[in-house]
C-alpha cells in the first residue's frame, strides 16, 4: 500500500471523478494533481484511471485501489476519534447530506440545538434535491425520504411527516374557494418539474392525477415561496407553514399524505461512537422538530 498522502489524492479523484473538483477539494492545482496520479499509476504499474473528456472513471485496478485506500481511511477516522468518543462533548467536522425541504425547515434548528450543546463540534449541511453517494463520501450521514435497498448501508426510519395541498389566502380570496378535487383541476399547479423528480415518494402530483404543472421547481423551497406569491395550488409539507404565513390547507380530508425521512449511514460507520452519538441526537430532534411544527401548522388554521 502506497503512502497514505498518495492514497489521500487518490481517493478524492475517484470521489470527484476529475482532476479540478478534486483540486478544489484539496485546493491543489489540477496539473500538480495530474502529475501526482500519473506517478502513482506508475508506481502500481496499473492504470487506475480511464481518462476522458467526462472525467476521470476508474479502472477495474482502480476499483481495487479505492476499496483498500477506503479502508485506510476509516481506520484513521476511527482511530483520530477514539480518545474522544467517550467524552461528554462531540467535537470535529461532521457533514450531512439532506433534501432540501429538511434542510430548509428543519435542520437549521435541530443543528443549531446540538451546536449549543456541541461547541466544538462543526455541523456542515449539504442540501441538494438528489439521493447522496454515502460509498464516495459525499457526507457522513444523510436524510432520505425513502430507504434505500442497494448499497452497504444503515438505515433507520426516523419521523413520519405529513403533506397537503396548500394556497395563499390571497389566491383563494381572488378565484373563490376549491371545495373538491373537480374544482381544483381548473387552478394552476406549483410543483416539481417532473424529469427532475429524484425519489417517486415525492411525485405527490401525480397520484393526485394533476396534469400540467404552471410553475414548477426542483426546490421545495421555491414551490413554497411561488405559492406565497398566489402562483397557484400545490402539495406542502405541514412543518413548513408556520415559515409561510398566509398560506393555508385546503381539502385536507380529501388529500392527506404521509411520507417519512429516513437517516442513512455507511455500514463501514456503524461501529464509530462519535458519529452514532451525532445520529441519535439528529434523529431525535428530527423527529421532535417535526412534532412541534406540525402542531403549529394545525394552531394556526383554527379560528
Amino acid at each position: 500500500m502506497k503512502n497514505w498522502d498518495d492514497l489521500r489524492l487518490f481517493l478524492a479523484v475517484a470521489r470527484e471523478e476529475s482532476l479540478s473538483g478534486a483540486g478544489k477539494a484539496l485546493r491543489l492545482d489540477p496539473a500538480t494533481l495530474g502529475r501526482r496520479m500519473a506517478r502513482l499509476e506508475k508506481d502500481m504499474q496499473a492504470a487506475l484511471f480511464v481518462k476522458s473528456p467526462q472525467g476521470y472513471a476508474l479502472t477495474q485496478a482502480g476499483e481495487k485501489l479505492f476499496e483498500r485506500a477506503g479502508a485506510v481511511e476509516q481506520a484513521m477516522r476511527s482511530t483520530a476519534i477514539e480518545e474522544t468518543a467517550h467524552s461528554e462533548t462531540l467535537s470535529g467536522q461532521i457533514r450531512l447530506g439532506a433534501p432540501d425541504g429538511c434542510a430548509n425547515f428543519l435542520l437549521p434548528q435541530v443543528c443549531a440545538a446540538i451546536g449549543r450543546e456541541n461547541p466544538a463540534l462543526d455541523i456542515q449541511i449539504v442540501a441538494l434535491p438528489r439521493v447522496f453517494n454515502l460509498t464516495r463520501r459525499e457526507a457522513d450521514m444523510a436524510i432520505g425520504v425513502s430507504a434505500p435497498t442497494a448499497g452497504r448501508l444503515v438505515v433507520r426510519q426516523v419521523s413520519e411527516y405529513r403533506l397537503h395541498l396548500a394556497a395563499s389566502e390571497e389566491y383563494l380570496n381572488a378565484h373563490g374557494p376549491i371545495p373538491d378535487l373537480e374544482t381544483l383541476k381548473s387552478h394552476p399547479m406549483v410543483g416539481y418539474i417532473p424529469d427532475m423528480i429524484f425519489d417517486r415518494e415525492l411525485d405527490y402530483l401525480a397520484d393526485l392525477g394533476a396534469g400540467r404543472v404552471a410553475l414548477a421547481s426542483n426546490s421545495v423551497s421555491v414551490q413554497l415561496n411561488m405559492l406565497r406569491q398566489s402562483a397557484g395550488v400545490g402539495v406542502v409539507h405541514d412543518f413548513s407553514l408556520p415559515f409561510a404565513p398566509g398560506v393555508r390547507r385546503i381539502l385536507t380530508e380529501e388529500v392527506s399524505l404521509t411520507r417519512a425521512f429516513y437517516l442513512i449511514r455507511h455500514v463501514d460507520d456503524a461501529k464509530n461512537q462519535r458519529l452514532a452519538r451525532f445520529a441519535d441526537l439528529m434523529a431525535a430532534g428530527l423527529k421532535a422538530e417535526v412534532a412541534r411544527l406540525e402542531a403549529l401548522s394545525t394552531e394556526h388554521e383554527r379560528p
